[in-house]
């Protein structure tokens, strides 16, 4: 990705890219697309298929969208992480996740206004912690040391991810929010999420990406890129991963993953609106995602854009 400003080349941001079809064969790449990288939250969409494996049976879509998510902390996507914990005879404080304040900028302004404490459930993975809690229920686990990568959903999770992505899960590393994360290549990370649209229904895979795009607000929120593309793109599954990574898939168009080196999120969209046009999205649809805006001033004085490998 190029920053330009006013006519000069400010920065680059350097990562790479992957497009695979949807027998997963890799069809185009820029960078080094097998060398594992952390996936963070882009790993959830498979991830939420351990649940349903393992019995949890969500009372509404919209349960399961906020599972494989990473939620703003708007009020609906707390009360539906609440209502998981509650259902599986659960409450907050069984969460293994950090309180947090709700990152919907309005939400959290008027927190900090009413002067309210962090809380575990405004945290953005409150969903997924919520789910496995249940899902440990469900399945008859403890769920003390449901975080420990030894415990059995941990297990589970470890060999479904490596199962989707077909190869070894290359690490296993502490996540932001306290569970394990899984490291794989970009290869096998757009491999998995394929795998979730290209799934036949009523498999736990379909079920999860079915969830995901019928309810994309309780993915992402308000204004965030993930909810917006899947609002925008009929049959787009998106989700983000902290430190610049991106993964996407189109059924019967394949998927995308990527990584940007320096873990920023200024490029992110631009990649991920190229990327897509490699699926065939429609440059008409992608445009606000193409590029960036750089100020100056009370004005747009330049923009993030693709490099000519990326754009071509």
């Amino acid at each position: 990705m190029e920053v330009w400003r006013s006519g000069f080349l400010e920065s680059v941001h350097r990562g790479a890219v992957v497009v695979v079809d949807p027998g997963g064969a890799v069809t185009w790449s820029a960078g080094d697309v097998g060398r594992p990288v952390l996936p963070r939250s882009a790993n959830k969409p498979v991830q939420a298929t351990t649940y349903l494996a393992a019995g949890w049976r969500p009372r509404s879509g919209v349960e399961l969208a906020v599972a494989a998510g990473s939620h703003a902390g708007e009020d609906g996507h707390r009360d539906t992480a609440a209502g998981i914990l509650a259902a599986a005879g659960l409450d907050p404080s069984a969460l293994g996740c950090p309180a947090a304040l709700p990152g919907h900028e309005p939400t959290r302004a008027a927190w900090l206004v009413a002067g309210r404490a962090p809380e575990r459930l405004a945290m953005n993975c409150s969903g997924k912690h919520a789910a496995m809690l249940a899902a440990c229920v469900a399945a008859g686990w403890p769920t003390d040391g449901y975080l420990q990568p030894e415990h059995p959903l941990q297990q589970a999770i470890e060999a479904r991810l490596s199962a989707a992505a077909g190869e070894p899960v290359a690490a296993v590393v502490v996540d932001g929010c306290g569970a394990p994360q899984h490291g794989l290549s970009l290869t096998g990370l757009a491999r998995g999420v394929g795998s979730l649209v290209a799934a036949p229904p009523g498999s736990p895979e379909r079920a999860v990406a079915d969830a995901v795009r019928a309810h994309p607000w309780y993915v992402a929120g308000t204004g965030r890129e993930d909810t917006d593309l899947m609002t925008a793109v009929p049959g787009l599954l998106v989700k983000g991963g902290a430190d610049g990574v991106h993964v996407a898939a189109l059924p019967g168009r394949g998927a995308v993953a990527f990584k940007l080196d320096d873990g920023g999120d200024r490029g992110r969209a631009p990649v991920l609106a190229a990327a897509l046009r490699r699926l065939g999205v429609g440059e008409d649809v992608l445009a606000p995602w193409a590029t960036t805006p750089v100020t100056g001033g009370d004005g747009v004085v330049g923009e993030v854009r693709p490099a000519a490998p990326l754009a071509g």
